[in-house]
């Protein structure tokens, strides 16, 4: 089991994100999180990152960590890209790598290798502010590629791209599951993510509603 979540509560104020979430993720799986907007999948994902500490409940990653202790071996994509529009896709990823990511540790890519990941050209001039959507989203993706992830947590990947930029992400991010790496994906479109979704989990309200088997094609 790679995380683990007992009775997740997570409060702003009075307003309750999430309500009593029990969940467990196996490894090596995809995972597809649904749920109308404010229905608590955003938040979900940032309590599995350690970006966010439930208010009741307990979270644990990797057998018997705290996400926050573990966040070295967590990639986490925001829905916000998070990349700086005057920069070229490699200078984006080199900057991240050396803000980011400890010199000593080995298994880390460098941005050449990530950007080649997703299927981008290290030597394009362009700056980002310069790419189409669905060359920015690959372009975040292999931000978090760097370290090399097990958990890989996808915010809304698919925003606002079109059906041959999702189809190209979606057929991407088959090639990342592995035995080793366990990836959540949130969306509100089912149909979007459904070819690789082992389990489909469905939050209302921010409530668990359902935990069901995928069927993953790709």
């Amino acid at each position: 089991m790679i995380a683990h979540l007992d009775s997740v509560s997570r409060l702003f104020g009075s307003f309750a994100a999430l309500r009593q979430v029990s969940v467990d993720l196996a490894r090596g799986k995809c995972y597809v999180l649904l749920g109308e907007n404010g229905a608590g999948k955003s938040t979900l994902l940032r309590i599995l990152a350690g970006l966010l500490r439930p208010s009741v409940g307990e979270v644990t990653v990797f057998e018997d960590s705290e996400p926050r202790q573990a966040r070295h071996r967590i990639g986490y994509m925001s829905h916000a890209p998070m990349l700086y529009d005057e920069l070229t896709g490699r200078e984006n990823l080199q900057y991240y790598r050396d803000l980011y990511t400890r010199p000593e540790r080995s298994g880390c890519l460098n941005p050449d290798d990530a950007l080649r990941q997703v299927g981008l050209d290290p030597a394009l001039t362009r700056t980002v502010g310069q790419y189409s959507q669905g060359m920015r989203q690959r372009t975040s993706l292999a931000r978090v590629l760097i370290s090399q992830p097990e958990l890989l947590l996808l915010d809304e990947p698919f925003s606002n791209m079109d059906v041959e930029s999702v189809d190209q992400m979606v057929r991407l991010l088959a090639t990342f599951r592995s035995d080793s790496r366990t990836i959540v994906i949130t969306t509100h479109q089912r149909e979007l993510a459904a070819p690789i979704a082992d389990f489909i989990i469905t939050l209302k309200a921010g409530r668990l509603h359902s935990l069901d088997a995928g069927r993953p094609s790709l």
